[in-house]
């Protein structure tokens, strides 16, 4: 299925935007990637899960709005033997996941590092998220001793940070925001776990237009791109700048 970009006009002046969001991503700074204006038609802050501190999840949870998830590559997904979340229960509300946007969810387990309190706090989520990052990249090492076991030392579930489990062949197989910031974090050679946050409208309480969402990136000096850029450059291979 084509993906089409949204109308706004989209700054790429120097540098293309692709080339500055790895850069950014790179540095540990956040991006802004829109889907696709025929898929959820949502922007999210898209950050390097290593990178997050408790004042990125301020700026994620205030400025952005929606659900703050942790995706993590499918090979990662496969080692750590994390489940999809809907195979997981056994009730009616479960047996019919019909998606308006995409054939499945990508929802795998909510978890609290076991360091946590609450768990909710932007201190506890900020600690989660990181630890999520390093047991990726523990996971994805060749002949990585790092099993489920082992995560299940450190983290606890449920908890107040969603995992979502990367497509396996990431952009070759489904175009979302978890495989968009995946393709990003592969490019910029940063560990296999993004964090990825809807930006909602605080007055529509809907999502936040590409125009919205383009003047907050230019007002924070973030880098926004479009999904449809990043399909364009690393759907077929990453490509290393």
């Amino acid at each position: 299925m084509t993906r089409t970009r949204s109308d706004v006009a989209v700054d790429t002046t120097g540098e293309s935007a692709v080339d500055r969001a790895i850069e950014a991503f790179r540095e540990g700074q956040p991006v802004l990637v829109h889907d696709a204006a025929d898929r959820e038609g949502e922007t999210d802050i898209i950050y390097p899960a290593g990178a997050v501190d408790a004042d990125d999840v301020v700026r994620l949870r205030s400025d952005a709005g929606g659900l703050i998830c942790t995706a993590v590559s499918h090979p990662v997904a496969e080692t750590l033997e994390l489940p999809f979340l809907e195979d997981e229960f056994d009730h009616p509300a479960a047996a019919d996941h019909d998606l308006g946007y995409d054939d499945r969810s990508s929802f795998s387990l909510p978890v609290n590092h076991r360091e946590t309190f609450t768990g909710i706090t932007d201190d506890d989520r900020a600690l989660t998220i990181r630890e999520l990052s390093s047991a990726a990249e523990q996971a994805a090492e060749p002949d990585s001793d790092y099993d489920a076991s082992e995560f299940a030392a450190e983290f606890r579930t449920p908890g107040h940070v969603h995992i979502l489990r990367g497509a396996p062949g990431l952009l070759d197989d489904r175009r979302g925001h978890t495989e968009l910031g995946l393709a990003l974090a592969e490019a910029a050679d940063r560990p296999p776990a993004v964090v990825v946050c809807e930006m909602l409208d605080a007055e529509s309480g809907g999502a936040r237009t590409p125009t919205a969402a383009l003047e907050y990136a230019r007002q924070n000096d973030l880098v926004y791109v479009e999904g449809a850029d990043i399909i364009e450059r690393l759907a077929d291979g990453i490509d290393h700048v």
